[in-house]
């Protein structure tokens, strides 16, 4: 029989107090000196009676207490411990720690199952250029490559600007999502397999959107983009410049990798109309807009919702994906939301219009023609 230390220590005390009644038995004629040094437990302080017994007398005594089967062992073990404990707690404990067992050997399966999906998605991903020869690389390879792409995109790449000098027409709230609308500008340029050479303009450290991007954007002072106080006048000839804005009249044919495409940097959700489209026009600047009329549709739905005017990010998620693609269809296709009421239009007959991929600085000689529905 095993006991913890409170039963041992229970039993050792009555051991104490037969011990003399056993030896009046068996030695009726035997007087033992009393010694009171021993302790029991941690009870220090407390001392207990026991005898000097010979041999012969702690022999017969074990005898007996072996046919009382009494073990005063103490027992270690804590999983018998814990059945100790369990006997004292009380139903409504024992379920709580049975349930949080349970929670704990399932969030370890399940960790578990993730390392295995994502060893699994990581074999079966192509690699993230493709020039790479494996997909196993490690994330600081991949690091590696990817800002040294940045880099020579400053150099060779084609260029944009986002113009951050009309924060004065944005309240603080817009000019927070703007700030993260830059953010995922430049997630989508670091994915890139041919990335743009960012340019941030009339950005000065004073400014609250400077303050906002290094709130709302970790390591925004380690984007590899350009960041400066000056216009994209000061920067670039003039005649090199296009201003993207929904409100021009000449569709955006290719993407010239001579030019120089800006981005007005604007939230507007009081819909203030030809912002960007009047500053462009008062500094001189050529304008262009998506050719979204010329490729899509417009969508029935229950508000009847139609608006042709993007996010900075998606605009130039469309550059991108034409620059790789060549496409304005795959590319519109792609890159504007489903809300905006916008549908790629099919193609009912073949065009002769021929689309040139980013790089080669030919203009389309026609647009097909729109298809009605």
């Amino acid at each position: 029989m095993r006991l913890n230390n409170a039963t041992h220590d229970c039993l050792v005390r009555a051991k104490c107090c037969i011990l003399p009644l056993i030896r009046q038995k068996l030695c009726p004629d035997h007087t033992g000196a009393m010694d009171t040094t021993e302790t029991v437990g941690q009870e220090k302080d407390k001392p207990i009676c026991t005898f000097h017994l010979n041999t012969t007398e702690e022999t017969r005594i074990s005898e007996m207490l072996d046919l009382l089967h009494i073990d005063l062992e103490i027992e270690t073990k804590p999983a018998i411990r814990l059945e100790a404990e369990d006997c004292t707690c009380s139903r409504n404990v024992r379920r709580k720690r049975r349930n949080w067992e349970r929670r704990l050997a399932a969030n370890k399966d399940k960790r578990k199952d993730e390392r295995l999906r994502r060893r699994l998605k990581r074999a079966e991903q192509p690699a993230p250029y493709p020039d790479m020869d494996s997909p196993q690389h490690s994330k600081r390879v991949v690091k590696v490559i990817t800002r040294e792409r940045l880099r020579d995109a400053q150099l060779t790449g084609p260029k944009l600007c986002v113009d951050c000098g009309l924060t004065e027409c944005m309240s603080h709230k817009e000019i927070s999502r703007l700030s993260c609308q830059i953010r995922r500008l430049y997630g989508s340029n670091r994915r890139a397999a041919r990335p743009f050479h960012i340019v941030l303009t009339d950005l000065r450290e004073s400014s609250l959107l400077f303050q906002e991007c290094l709130r709302m954007n970790d390591g925004f002072l380690h984007y590899v983009m350009d960041v400066t106080e000056e216009s994209c006048i000061d920067l670039f000839p003039l005649e090199s410049l296009i201003y993207l804005t929904p409100d021009a009249e000449q569709a955006l044919n290719t993407v010239d990798p001579e030019k120089v495409y800006i981005l007005g940097g604007l939230v507007d959700e009081s819909i203030q109309k030809k912002i960007s489209f009047l500053k462009a026009k008062a500094s001189g600047i050529c304008t262009a807009r998506l050719p979204i009329d010329e490729y899509m549709v417009k969508k029935t739905n229950p508000k009847n919702f139609h608006s042709k005017i993007l996010a900075i990010n998606q605009v130039f998620d469309i550059l991108l994906c034409f620059c790789e693609s060549g496409s304005w269809t795959q590319a519109l296709g792609v890159g504007v939301p489903l809300g905006k009421g916008y549908v790629v239009a099919q193609e009912t007959t073949e065009t002769s219009a021929t689309e040139t991929k980013c790089g080669t600085g030919k203009a389309v000689d026609a647009l097909p023609s729109r298809r009605v529905i």
